[in-house]
């Protein structure tokens, strides 16, 4: 333990300045984001709307970012990280803003769609940034602990979240499940927000090369190496079409099924995220001894039987311990898989192999929430677990038959600069 924490330390005090102010922002934007997360679909169906609607506006998000993000690849190349990273996070605050100025169903359609674009802009920006600022010693600790810290910044975001609508209420004199009261607390996540971009402007980025700027080179590359891509890109794209039937429901299956209260729901998606969190900043030095790909296979594939016990469990407190250990595991190998990704495709192609890995990863949540907000009016929630269920064990699968046998390669230690 004592070998790992000091492995640690010297792996994070090798980030560069721009790292650690990219750090700095999301753990701010992740704290707002986590009170949106939780309380968008509250403030949803408080305007009177169901749950097809709420997966409606889901699936519409993911789409807008699912078809703009070859566009937004060559956006952020062309703009440059910073400026990328900075107009993206404007514009969610804005949609956020827009949400609540403008609470009807039209307006909260054209929102979703301002918020995938922003969406998909900072998320073709962030994993070449990410392998751009650091070395291959720290890279895996970076991706890792950008998601950890996020997450853990969502801890606190939903404990916040989960009791902010009564807050909001209570000063303005309405109830704590009103639409005004979720709107205040929706207005306050979009300032603190706005106030997570500060750092960017004092990032130092170099411009960009012209040659390595060209809006169809996802398509050029995935001609190129058409059988590389698709392993990669498969497995995500069928655990995204899992993730998009289930995630974005997950504090309405809590309220529905086991009767929670917006307070308790809150507490438990906090916690959620601190798992996750943990399980983000834990994966690394365990990568550096198993290997990437074996530690996520290992790790998705443990999280398949407490996926079972979340959604069939008759008790509460099983159903939500089973949330805690299901969301740590299933998530603690994303940046490790997306570091493995990276450090395949030539220096040129990443920002547009990034648009590929969006692309997947808004595939299933384009989909599948329309889908499942359908299934759940008519079936509920057993028909939407036991299809996550599959799509997970496929998932799981594929990684194992397409990358088990490579050897994990070795990884040096270098001192951190002064």
């Amino acid at each position: 333990m004592a070998n790992i924490l000091q492995t640690y330390w010297t792996r994070v005090k090798q980030f560069s300045p721009n790292a650690r102010l990219f750090l700095v922002s999301i753990i701010l934007t992740g704290a707002a984001l986590g009170i949106y997360r939780l309380l968008f679909n509250f403030y949803v169906l408080s305007l009177g709307m169901d749950a097809n609607v709420v997966g409606q506006l889901t699936s519409t998000n993911s789409m807008t970012a699912l078809l703009l993000a070859v566009p937004m690849g060559y956006a952020a190349d062309l703009l440059g990280r910073k400026k990328a990273f900075i107009i993206g996070g404007l514009a969610v605050c804005l949609s956020i803003a827009g949400m609540v100025a403008w609470p009807v169903k039209g307006a909260l359609f054209a929102m979703s769609i301002l918020s995938g674009a922003a969406q998909g802009l900072s998320a073709v920006t962030m994993s070449p940034f990410l392998l751009e600022n650091s070395g291959p010693e720290e890279r895996t600790y970076l991706f890792s602990l950008a998601s950890g810290a996020q997450m853990t910044a969502s801890f606190a975001g939903n404990s916040i979240g989960g009791n902010l609508p009564t807050w909001v209420a209570r000063h303005q004199g309405v109830l704590p499940t009103s639409s005004a009261a979720y709107a205040g607390a929706l207005a306050i996540v979009a300032l603190v927000a706005t106030i997570g971009l500060a750092p960017f402007f004092f990032m130092k980025l170099p411009k960009l090369k012209k040659l390595e700027k060209a809006l169809f080179a996802p398509f050029a590359y995935a001609a190129k190496e058409p059988k590389l891509l698709s392993k990669m890109i498969l497995p995500m794209l069928i655990t995204s079409i899992g993730a998009g039937l289930l995630m974005p429901f997950m504090n309405l299956f809590f309220r529905v099924v086991y009767h929670q209260p917006d307070p308790v729901i809150g507490t438990i998606m906090a916690w959620g995220a601190l798992a996750m969190g943990v399980g983000l900043m834990i994966a690394p030095p365990i990568a550096d001894r198993m290997g990437k790909i074996q530690l996520v296979v290992v790790t998705q594939g443990l999280s398949i039987p407490f996926l079972a016990a979340l959604g069939f469990s008759p008790w509460f407190w099983l159903s939500g311990t089973a949330f805690y250990v299901r969301i740590a595991l299933m998530n603690m190998s994303g940046p490790v898989y997306q570091t493995f990704v990276m450090e395949r495709v030539e220096a040129g192609a990443r920002a547009t192999v990034a648009s590929l890995v969006s692309m997947a990863n808004s595939f299933g949540w384009a989909f599948s929430p329309s889908i499942s907000g359908w299934l759940q009016v008519k079936y509920g929630f057993g028909p939407v677990f036991i299809c996550v269920l599959v799509l997970y064990t496929l998932a799981v699968y594929l990684y194992w038959k397409f990358f088990w046998s490579e050897k994990p390669a070795p990884v040096p230690i270098r001192a951190p600069a002064d």
